[in-house]
């Protein structure tokens, strides 16, 4: 893959559009051969090294310089957000007290695509001597490393994406790939689920959609807009315009709701005959029963129902049909669920 590289080894200049896409699809294709080579190197050996992590009674601690530090990094967090605690070691830092970190209770992961990067084999006795497991990640199975890791996984490639093959690409592709491998083989072995990893991700949207009750963000005492089913139109429209919902429970003697009011349901009772709101009781035009939802019920529930009704508004309700709270589509988007 020449690259626009010159013989010389003098930057080529490169100035169509089409030679830039050619480009651009060449580094995508050795990537993609980079990954595709990784297949056969889901082996025994991939799979000890899952049993050793899956046994872990501490941390899996990853271990990575440079470029490999990068992709350690993301590793880590990937394995932490997906059932297996991790974090990264700075190698670097290791050897000037960060070794303490890691102890014998844990598993380390290393990345090296050489396998003799300097920094790691400085504290590979000490790893030695702690008894730890360690897995290795390199593009050199005979390399310092790969020896002397009680599990090693070859994520060599036959080049690296940069036309000048220095720049760490292809090489850093499959080891985050064979990483990720590791990571979900291990999350589904965990039998992890949707609501684990919300519980690890509760500031993101699965972990809203997944976490957030209607408890959480529904309007509750004075906040409710409520008439009695015996009230007017007029109080109705007055409850409905204090509260700013759109919508009013109407509910009887015993707090219980027999039904609701919205803004669709005046322009109904409006379009059918001349309406008096001053002397037509609520019950007479409202919807009677109306959706409800339960307080503990998921936000995300609620956000299926107004969908699937293509209403805007839903009341809350205990076991007993008493109206305990209100919300709105507003709400929704307020607190992320939509």
């Amino acid at each position: 893959m020449n690259n626009g590289v010159r013989r010389d080894g003098q930057r080529g200049r490169v100035g169509s559009a089409e030679q830039l896409r050619q480009l651009g699809l060449a580094v995508i294709d050795t990537e993609m051969a980079a990954v595709a080579a990784l297949k056969p190197r889901v082996d025994d050996r991939f799979v000890e090294a899952c049993r050793y992590m899956l046994d872990c009674r501490g941390r899996i601690v990853v271990l990575g310089m440079g470029k490999s530090g990068h992709i350690g990094s993301k590793i880590a967090a990937t394995l932490a957000s997906t059932g297996s605690p991790a974090f990264f070691v700075h190698p670097g830092e290791a050897s000037h007290g960060d070794l303490g970190m890691i102890t014998p209770a844990d598993v380390v992961l290393a990345l090296s695509n050489s396998g003799e990067t300097p920094e790691l084999l400085t504290i590979l006795p000490l790893i030695r001597r702690l008894g730890v497991p360690l897995i290795a990640l390199t593009g050199k199975p005979g390399s310092t490393l790969a020896r002397s890791a009680t599990v090693h996984i070859d994520v060599s490639v036959a080049r690296e994406a940069c036309p000048l093959g220095l720049a760490p690409t292809a090489s850093t592709t499959a080891a985050l790939v064979m990483g990720d491998a590791l990571a979900i083989a291990l999350l589904e072995a965990r039998g992890f689920t949707e609501e684990d990893f919300a519980r690890a991700h509760p500031g993101g949207s699965l972990g809203r959609r997944l976490l957030l009750l209607i408890r959480d963000i529904m309007h509750e005492g004075d906040e409710i807009p409520r008439v009695a089913e015996h009230d007017t139109v007029i109080a109705a429209l007055m409850e409905m315009s204090r509260k700013g919902l759109g919508m009013t429970a109407v509910v009887n003697d015993d707090g219980q709701v027999v039904g609701i009011f919205t803004d669709g349901d005046l322009r109904r009772a409006l379009d059918r005959s001349r309406l008096d709101v001053h002397r037509t009781p609520i019950r007479d035009v409202m919807t009677r029963g109306g959706r409800t939802i339960a307080p503990d019920a998921l936000a995300a529930t609620a956000l299926q129902i107004m969908e699937e009704k293509k209403i805007n508004g839903l009341l809350v309700v205990d076991a007993q049909n008493r109206l305990i709270g209100a919300l709105n589509m507003h709400d929704l988007l307020r607190a992320g669920v939509v």
